[in-house]
């Protein structure tokens, strides 16, 4: 790995960016990380501040034996308490977010968000077999109203089980039930887990994690789940289509508009009205000849995988964006949102517009989103950015380098591309790990964090894998890491990649890395892995298959009740950092040892790229050897299935038509 001491990021447009501030006096976060250390007490978990007779800081040399708070509270308890804290918020902002798309699915159904229609009926059918909802001699609409009040049931369901439980393979469903952690209702276990960690409640650092475990099970198979498939009804489930990526997208002589966030159904609308013949004009009639959408964070990959609008990048992009002096509004809703950046914004021209009611930012304006008058909203909002316009001045950090990718890899669209439209199937890929060309599959997911020079351990990981000829998927800051890059394209399988996964990518025509969406889209790799145990040959659950999971630059609550969530799913998960558990040997062992031992996945924090990498292929070979597959060795494939390119194809039917 080349050497990264010295360096904030090793995308070279935000490093030049990031020398131009330098050269002006202007902060970011990457300075701010410089600056403002991590306490070492919290950032270990050895801080409880449940109640006010503390904080209470539980630290020595024989802390885990003899610390103890004014409750009494021992330091695994404290540690332990703290990581469930965590994984209960990750699991209440996604799965908020998922609410928020069910009764917007709920009021296009019904007519009251009329903005809004039902654009993918064969998902909206496919989601009501699932619920187990009789789809004969319905409309879409009735379908979908009976859709949206069966999924908003799941949030304050009080007994039973979450609906897509139903969906993870068979031998899964049992473990989850065995140990006790199927979720209920996924507001119950979020406010479960918020009474467990209150001062005098649970004092078991043993009960406390599986407690992790189920709320988290509550995003993954609940929330998260949810969110993609209703954002695939709504706004059509995406296939692939071509983009671009870097803060370079943004365009000089063009009203920008930076839809950041998490929220998609603002922005979609924003995206419709972009182009209507009124709101160009209006543009124009400012001095700009025409107006430029660009995404930031997960915004950015839902608008990039359904519409192919470009991304100007991940979470530590926000500041940089407006220091290009290019953005003449920054719309944001939710999550992973800077306040830093309406401070940013001063120094600039840029307006920043909240539009959540649960996301007010002191110096930002305000313009309040209603599902019942979204384009009106959207037309409000891109006529501020016009009329921002003039306002530009030269200041600024001009850059317009960009790198293509291809993304809108839904789970649907990878098992249609390798049987088409009558034999969608997972087989050849279930095939292609068997014999050898596809030595596993690697989810590197996540956020970044200023403390990692940013995309340095995203993209070396990536790079080493795909040279091992393990086959990434990627969503959330993640995936943008990879396309900015420039790993996205059907090119690198060429460039990069070793001779199987080559084969593969060369013969279906896909890049070696897929783009699977946003952070909610997790859920997606959840479903592929499902659908590889059920097409057979791979073992009967998802802790069978030669995969693991990574976040290597992670920051967010969010991105640990992932973790958590693909852990309890029975997989291997590598964090790239320092552990916000590490103060408790106690609690250690119990994401670890205790973890695999039950749900045959374990979850580590290694803040070392190359370790990661090692540890993963040790992982990913030694799932195979345990499935009895074909040993890896570059470029020797087994001899199960070939697969051709449409060259090949035509050329064996010429010689069968002529013999």
């Amino acid at each position: 790995m080349e050497d990264i001491k010295n360096l904030k990021s090793v995308d070279k447009v935000a490093e030049e960016i990031l020398e131009w501030g330098k050269q002006h006096g202007v902060k970011s976060a990457f300075d701010r990380a410089e600056s403002l250390k991590p306490c070492p007490i919290g950032h270990t978990g050895a801080c409880c501040k449940i109640c006010y007779m503390g904080p209470c800081r539980l630290v020595g040399p024989d802390a885990e034996e003899t610390a103890a708070g004014i409750c009494g509270a021992t330091l695994p308890v404290v540690t332990a308490r703290n990581f469930l804290r965590m994984c209960a918020a990750g699991t209440a902002s996604h799965s908020d977010h998922a609410r928020d798309m069910a009764f917007t699915l709920l009021e296009a159904a019904t007519g009251e968000a009329k903005d809004f229609q039902i654009k993918d009926v064969k998902k909206l059918k496919k989601v009501a077999g699932i619920l187990e909802i009789p789809t004969e001699g319905k409309t879409k609409e009735q379908l979908g109203k009976e859709v949206a009040e069966k999924i908003i049931e799941n949030f304050g369901r009080q007994k039973g089980e979450v609906s897509y439980v139903k969906r993870a393979p068979k031998k899964r469903q049992e473990i989850w039930k065995k140990w006790g952690v199927t979720p209920r209702g996924i507001d119950r276990e979020v406010a479960e887990a918020m009474h467990r960690t209150h001062m005098g409640v649970d004092q078991e650092p043993e009960n406390l994690m599986m407690s992790a475990i189920k709320v988290s099970l509550a995003d993954g198979w609940g929330g998260c789940m949810f969110s993609t498939d209703i954002t695939d009804i709504l706004f059509g489930t995406p296939t692939p289509v071509h983009s671009t990526a870097s803060i370079g997208v943004m365009k000089g002589d063009e009203v920008n508009v930076i839809l950041h966030g998490h929220e998609p159904t603002l922005a979609e609308m924003v995206v419709e009205v972009s182009t209507e013949p009124d709101i160009v004009a209006y543009a124009k009639s400012k001095g700009a000849n025409g107006i430029n959408l660009v995404g930031m964070c997960c915004t950015a990959n839902e608008v990039m995988m359904r519409h192919g609008i470009p991304t100007a990048g991940g979470f530590l992009n926000q500041e940089l964006s407006v220091m290009t002096g290019l953005a003449e509004a920054m719309v944001v809703d939710v999550q992973c949102i800077m306040p830093a950046i309406a401070q940013i914004a001063k120094k600039f021209h840029t307006k920043v517009i909240t539009t959540s009611l649960k996301g007010k930012m002191i110096d930002a304006i305000h313009i309040e989103y209603d599902e019942h008058r979204a384009k009106d909203i959207a037309r409000e909002i891109l006529r501020l950015a016009c009329d921002n316009y003039p306002n530009r001045t030269t200041e600024g950090s001009r850059v317009s380098s960009f790198e293509p990718l291809i993304a809108g890899f839904s789970h649907e669209y990878i098992e249609y591309m390798q049987g088409g439209s009558y034999r969608g199937s997972f087989r050849p890929l279930n095939d292609a790990i068997m014999a050898g060309r596809i030595r596993g599959v690697v989810g590197i997911v996540g956020c970044n964090n200023p403390r990692i020079a940013q995309d340095s351990y995203h993209n070396y990981l990536a790079t080493e894998f795909i040279k091992n000829d393990i086959l990434v998927v990627s969503t959330g800051c993640g995936a943008a890491s990879c396309a900015k890059a420039g790993y996205m394209t059907p090119e690198t399988a060429l460039e990069k990649a070793g001779p199987g996964l080559r084969e593969v990518c060369v013969a279906i025509g896909i890049p070696p890395i897929l783009h699977l969406g946003a952070c909610v889209d997790n859920s997606r790799i959840l479903t592929i892995a499902s659908h590889m145990v059920e097409e057979g040959g791979l073992g009967d659950d998802i802790s069978d298959l030669p995969a693991v999971g990574i976040a290597p630059e992670w920051m967010s609550e969010k991105a640990l009740a992932i973790g958590v969530y693909f852990v309890a799913s029975g997989m291997y998960v590598i964090f790239g950092s320092e552990s916000p558990v590490e103060a408790s040997s106690v609690v250690k062992k119990i994401k670890t040892d205790l973890w695999e031992k039950r749900f045959g996945g374990k979850l580590e924090f290694i803040n070392d790229p190359q370790v990661i990498f090692e540890k993963t292929v040790a992982a990913i070979d030694g799932k195979r050897d345990a499935l009895k597959l074909k040993k890896y060795e570059p470029g020797k494939f087994g001899a199960e299935r070939v697969l051709m390119t449409m060259a090949d194809r035509r050329k064996l039917e010429k010689e069968q038509a002529a013999s």
